[in-house]
């Protein structure tokens, strides 16, 4: 559904959309996908995952920094969430993108701001710091931070997009670090990536698989795909891959009950926990990925109780889940 996701994408990249949809994000749900915007809420999800036997990996989410006040309050907002994992003894670490520090207007800054993180995570129990990928055009800078670091970190570590015909190489150098495997949610051009989701998880399975058996770290299968999820199970029984090389990961609010069952089935598992205001980019990325997920955001949106209290600011909004509703179905197979 190249067209559908296209327009998620778009959607996401809209200053004003996600300006108003951060002053009624609560209203709209944004809570069942995005842990709260207070430290408290954070701590409270992170807290009930950890007693599921549920890891967490946090994204202080944020868009569109373009100065350099913006990205140190990144940075600073970031380190807040640290001590507060560490202070409060959590099983959690942080995923990071960029473009919050930075990378988009001057890449020196972001690197010094993702040192200055990542020597605070060495303090609290060598916490682990993720570089989240973003659209094709950041990867260089994004690997070449990563190079920069990983001589002196051994607790950084990036993600591989599986849709991507560089994935390959990625996962060939670097062997030591942590990576997270996912399909990819951005839209990018044929002439570097699979196009097709028949192309896309082939190749992501294959990639799963050799860096299961080459990787001198963890590897996490991130996705909530039913298939794959139960090939790689198979996989790693018959490869006889050893507990602490892997673990499943999924996001917040999405496909909980299958969440709790891998994790109880004994197998290492993390979430990925948005928090913060900024969430409206994220859910529009995760709609590009899987437009099913809509259903969620609208069925909140027209509860009476919300549009009493969001008035013509949900109107406009409304107005928008009805057009993406309208998108989906027209162009659903």
């Amino acid at each position: 559904m190249p067209i559908v996701k296209n327009f998620f994408i778009g959607l996401s990249n809209n200053p004003f959309l996600n300006k108003t949809a951060k002053e009624i994000g609560p209203m709209l749900g944004a809570n069942k996908v995005v842990a709260g915007n207070t430290i408290e809420a954070l701590l409270n999800t992170i807290e009930r995952l950890n007693s599921k036997g549920i890891t967490v990996t946090v994204d202080c989410l944020g868009e569109f920094v373009v100065t350099e006040g913006e990205a140190i309050q990144s940075k600073d907002q970031i380190l807040e969430v640290m001590y507060a994992i560490y202070n409060n003894s959590l099983d959690g670490h942080m995923s990071i993108k960029l473009s919050q520090l930075g990378s988009e207007f001057d890449l020196d800054l972001a690197y010094r701001n993702l040192r200055e993180i990542l020597l605070k995570a060495n303090e609290f129990n060598n916490m682990h710091i993720n570089i989240d990928t973003e659209k094709y055009d950041s990867l260089f800078d994004i690997t070449q931070v990563l190079d920069r670091l990983k001589g002196e970190f051994k607790n950084v570590g990036t993600v591989i997009q599986g849709y991507l015909y560089e994935a390959d190489t990625l996962v060939e150098k670097y062997p030591e670090l942590r990576l997270r495997m996912v399909k990819g949610a951005y839209k990018e051009s044929d002439t570097i990536a699979y196009q097709t989701k028949e192309d896309i998880d082939e190749n992501y399975i294959r990639l799963i698989e050799k860096r299961l058996l080459n990787a001198k770290n963890v590897t996490s299968i991130a996705t909530h795909d039913d298939k794959v999820i139960t090939h790689i199970k198979q996989f790693i029984k018959d490869n006889n891959i050893e507990k602490n090389q892997y673990e499943f990961q999924m996001l917040y609010g999405f496909r909980t009950d299958l969440a709790e069952k891998i994790a109880g089935e004994g197998n290492n598992f993390c979430i990925y926990v948005p928090y913060g205001d900024d969430w409206f980019s994220y859910f529009m990325r995760r709609l590009a990925e899987r437009p099913q997920n809509l259903n969620l955001m609208f069925k909140e949106l027209m509860k009476p109780e919300v549009m009493k209290k969001a008035g013509v600011v949900t109107g406009i909004v409304a107005a928008f889940g009805a057009a993406s509703a309208l998108v989906y179905r027209l162009f659903k197979k």
